[in-house]
């Protein structure tokens, strides 16, 4: 999975990992928000790297936890899904709307090898001081540039370049910016 290999999900090393994601999440997500603060200890402690200041709000799911870093000031509001069976890295001051949704894994197209669990996972990476509108589906494989935009409901199935706001299904550039 990590090297980008095709993997069979239901592998019960996967499962462990996954149940260890479920119970940070649980304890994330039913926290009394003051107890909580910006994230719960167990969350903070499961994923791959987290600055001081980033802040998750509840409701949060991930897959794995393992894969996802955050840098500094990054923001992620209530809803957001991250199906990090690939590396999620998501740069300094970026922000996610509510219900953003980000999907690593891209199931097989044999449906012999689908149905047997084969999949494969793909990196997402979101740069610096990026907007992800609220219900954006980030798609594996993608990189958005920084400074950019995603408008609410996108889909993005491939990058977006820096200072691009990009919107629709699938999304598209409707403007670009040089201002970072």
């Amino acid at each position: 999975m990590a090297a980008g290999d095709w993997y069979c999900c239901l592998d019960p090393e996967l499962e462990h990992l996954r149940q260890r994601a479920r119970a940070a999440v649980h304890q994330h997500n039913t926290m009394a928000p003051d107890a909580r603060g910006a994230m719960a200890p167990e969350l903070r402690g499961l994923l791959a790297s987290v600055a001081d200041d980033v802040f998750i709000e509840a409701p949060f799911h991930c897959s794995y936890g393992i894969n996802i870093s955050l840098g500094p000031r990054v923001y992620l509001n209530a809803g957001c899904t991250m199906l990090d069976s690939g590396r999620i890295s998501i740069g300094e001051g970026s922000m996610l709307g509510p219900a953003v949704q980000i999907y690593c894994a891209e199931h097989h197209k044999d449906v012999p090898l689908r149905s047997r669990g084969i999949e494969i996972a793909r990196p997402v990476v979101i740069g610096k001081d990026v907007w992800i509108g609220g219900g954006a589906i980030i798609l594996g494989g993608v990189t958005i540039g920084d400074g950019a935009i995603v408008g609410a409901g996108s889909v993005v199935t491939k990058d977006v370049p820096a200072g691009a706001t990009v919107v629709g299904s699938p999304a598209r550039i409707l403007a670009r910016s040089d201002a970072r």
